[in-house]
């Protein structure tokens, strides 16, 4: 017998004591004493652990290799968020993303703009298969679009989030779109076809909401003076240029011909270096921003300026004209907080934090916290509605406690798997339901490693973005009662292929 199997289970009592707590102490933190979530954490990882050595009886050194591992799983991201905080750091000096947010002005209204940037992100995160990339690029400006046409953060965030969330989850590029079929046990574009019963009238409602919600901020009219003020600081400030919109369409372009993200992304932080350098920055400086990020200029100046006369001053040595002094220094304190970002080291809260949740999630997963739990829930279920329900429930837990969207896709279908195969549903069905809920229900955690990202990126905290982000709550939700309706179910079939049916065929009842 070796060492591995001389450790046992944590009985359910054990395993509920441990989630309670953690539970307990993580909504505390962030909901009452109102600090950071990276301590919090700390504490539940380190009460899991002390419940794994001294009550389960798991030796240190494994706990440990658990934590290492959980991590090691969050490597790869990590990598990304500081590629894709050096992007934003060269992006915005190179004109890139001030120039997306100029011409997006011209052409967008607020009646339109939800709709807009919902499509605009489902089409490049399906073409990408990325939502991050999307988030991190197009998304930033089209917060700044927004913030231009009036339209609350928090719901500019929550359309962008619903978007870039459809067009990954839909898309044969995915890591998670391909992960979901390799645990389930089926083929790649059986799993899409699944989605779709799910995916797309979710993405219809959403759609709606997006038209009526727009319309509500449409107010009859734009606020033109504001838009003419936004432009002509921008255009004081960087160079706007049709050449600004290189560095999104190449990395678009490389993501589409299956270059891989981390040099598909390294290649746009050269685009936007380069075209910093052309627009009269030093190399020095490039290097700076990369590293440390880009502080606004002219528009913090005119958010700083003590009083009217300062900013008319300000506004003719930039040679900026037909801009009242109060519009000026209200469109310099919104640019100024919009377009000071970017660089590694903006990424430095969010991987600590990144870090802090894996190794929590690699603490339970080693000792067998969560599986126990889930063990007792399969016991109990009956119903294929049931049974779908178990699995969405099981990857939201999984994103909370274990911090990622790719464990919370793999556990939950490790555990699951043989029951579908028992009960004669087609694998499609378990995969469809990872990623209705394992991919999706990720980015509404602040602590998890995509609600962590996202929140940076896009400057707005999980929780006030969540409830716009209706996609992204709803699908787990559409998917629970369609398959209660019998709609979209599909048995394994004597051949392997799906059959769609309410009730499992008479002739698939044999075995």
């Amino acid at each position: 017998m070796t060492e591995e199997r001389k450790y046992r289970k944590p009985s359910l009592m054990e395993a509920v004591i441990v989630l309670l707590f953690s539970a307990a102490f993580i909504g505390a933190g962030v909901l009452y004493w109102e600090v950071s979530v990276h301590i919090p954490i700390v504490v539940a990882a380190t009460f899991a652990s002390l419940m794994g050595r001294f009550v389960v009886g798991r030796p240190w050194r494994d706990i440990e290799e658990g934590m290492v591992n959980g991590i090691m799983v969050g490597m790869q991201a990590m990598l990304i968020l500081y590629i894709i905080g050096m992007l934003v750091g060269t992006w915005i000096p190179g004109g890139v993303v001030p120039s997306m947010i100029y011409y997006g002005l011209s052409i967008l209204n607020p009646s339109a703009f939800l709709l807009t940037a919902l499509i605009m992100c489902s089409i490049v995160s399906f073409a990408t298969g990325t939502s991050w990339g999307t988030s991190g690029t197009v998304g930033i400006a089209l917060m700044g679009i927004g913030a231009g046409l009036g339209i609350p953060a928090p719901i500019t965030a929550g359309f962008i989030i619903s978007g870039a969330y459809v067009g990954d989850k839909m898309s044969p590029l995915s890591d998670t779109t391909n992960l979901a079929p390799a645990v389930a046990g089926t083929d790649l574009f059986q799993h899409i076809r699944a989605m779709m019963w799910t995916t797309l009238p979710t993405y219809a409602i959403v759609c709606v909401v997006a038209v009526f919600l727009g319309m509500k901020y449409a107010g009859g009219s734009l606020d033109a003076a504001k838009i003419r003020a936004i432009q002509a600081i921008l255009g004081g400030e960087f160079n706007i240029s049709v050449t600004g919109l290189i560095p999104p369409i190449l990395v678009i372009a490389m993501c589409v011909l299956k270059i891989p993200a981390i040099p598909g992304l390294f290649a746009g932080v050269v685009a936007g270096g380069v075209l910093a350098i052309l627009n009269g920055y030093g190399i020095g400086d490039v290097l700076n921003v990369t590293l440390d990020g880009y502080t606004a200029q002219l528009s913090a100046k005119l958010a700083e300026a003590s009083d009217m006369a300062a900013v008319a001053k300000i506004l003719q040595e930039a040679g900026i004209s037909g801009v009242a002094p109060e519009m000026a220094k209200e469109v310099g304190t919104l640019l100024s907080d919009l377009l000071t970002r970017g660089g590694m080291s903006s990424m430095y809260s969010t991987i600590a934090l990144i870090t802090c949740a894996l190794s929590f999630g690699g603490i339970m997963e080693r000792c067998g916290f969560l599986e126990v739990i889930l063990d007792h829930v399969l016991k109990v279920v009956r119903s294929v509605g049931g049974l779908v329900a178990s699995v969405i429930t099981a990857s939201f837990i999984s994103n909370l406690f274990l911090g990622d969207q790719y464990l919370s896709i793999a556990m939950p279908g490790r555990i699951f798997k043989n029951a579908f195969d028992w009960k004669g549903l087609h694998p499609r069905m378990l995969s469809r339901s990872l990623e209705d809920s394992g991919t999706l229900t990720s980015v509404l955690i602040p602590w998890n490693t995509c609600g962590a990202y996202n929140s940076g990126v896009l400057g707005v905290k999980t929780v006030e973005y969540a409830p716009y982000a209706i996609l992204n709550w709803l699908n787990p939700i559409m998917a629970i009662i369609i398959t209660y309706l019998g709609i979209g179910v599909a048995w394994r079939g004597k051949d392997g292929e799906p059959v769609i049916a309410k009730n499992r065929p008479a002739e698939l009842m044999e075995g």
